[in-house]
């Protein structure tokens, strides 16, 4: 499933203030909240409450975008993207991602403009040759122009878009494949971050017929998916409680189990 409007948004904003105010970032849930419902800078003007940021940052954060960042015995909860480690962006792609997160469908003068804060562009070239090189990738697109309009505008593809973005893009096939087209670079990125995931899971390794495996492996298999299936939902309730005081316990349990589940799949020889 794509990211929703809410994740983008969250998402554009900690990129933003991760460049625009190095000082106050990782942001707090309350000036995430502020961030999100600017009303400069963004378009759409939003005005989301906590509940529907800390729900965002809950799925972002099984995507493997975001983290909490609380510093060592920091009373409140912070929250930081992943975003240019997850997909491999360099400083330029990632500015432009997140003005395009930020404010929709722009074209390449509005993008060079605005990304100015972020990453200074020497020239339109340049912020062109950027937007190429995402739209190479499937992060970005290049739309039809309007009746009238004499510039192409360009939206981003991680998710959270207008029908506009996903159903319009510049191709030399027909308007059917190009729709078709959008789509499949629209989940590009998303599809290729899960198969990352899932080879990476000890889960995605070939099971072992139950008559070849020994009982203790067995056993010792079920312990560390038991484990597994825990700090999954001690790395939500992380996400979800963070200002809570139950904090520091649930980090110390979920330290613990990691270091459980390490030796059992040492003992499993994986």
């Amino acid at each position: 499933m794509d990211p929703t409007a809410v994740e983008i948004r969250v998402l554009g904003c900690l990129i933003e203030k991760q460049r625009t105010t190095p000082d106050a970032y990782p942001l707090s849930l309350n000036a995430l909240r502020l961030a999100c419902n600017q009303s400069t800078n963004r378009d759409p003007v939003v005005h989301y409450d906590e509940a529907q940021i800390r729900d965002a940052l809950a799925h972002l954060y099984r995507r493997g975008w975001t983290r909490l960042a609380s510093g060592h015995g920091s009373r409140a909860a912070k929250y930081r993207h992943l975003l240019d480690e997850a997909l491999g962006l360099a400083g330029d792609e990632i500015a432009l991602l997140a003005v395009l997160m930020l404010r929709g469908a722009q074209t390449p003068g509005e993008l060079k403009q605005r990304t100015d804060r972020l990453h200074p562009f020497a020239d339109l070239a340049a912020a062109q040759a950027t937007l190429d090189r995402l739209i190479a990738r499937g992060l970005v697109a290049r739309l039809a122009r309007r009746p009238g309009q004499k510039e192409e505008r360009y939206a981003q593809l991680l998710g959270g878009a207008d029908d506009e973005a996903v159903s319009a893009p510049v191709a030399a096939a027909s308007p059917s494949r190009a729709q078709d087209g959008a789509q499949v670079a629209r989940s590009a990125p998303v599809a290729a971050l899960a198969a990352a995931a899932a080879a990476a899971s000890p889960a995605a390794a070939a099971p072992v017929p139950a008559a070849q495996a020994p009982s203790t492996n067995s056993a010792a298999a079920v312990a560390a998916e038991r484990d597994d299936d825990r700090i999954g939902r001690l790395e939500r309730e992380l996400v979800a409680l963070a200002d809570d005081d139950r904090l520091a316990r649930l980090e110390r349990e979920l330290a613990e189990l990691r270091a459980e589940l390490t030796a059992l799949r040492e003992a499993l020889g994986e």
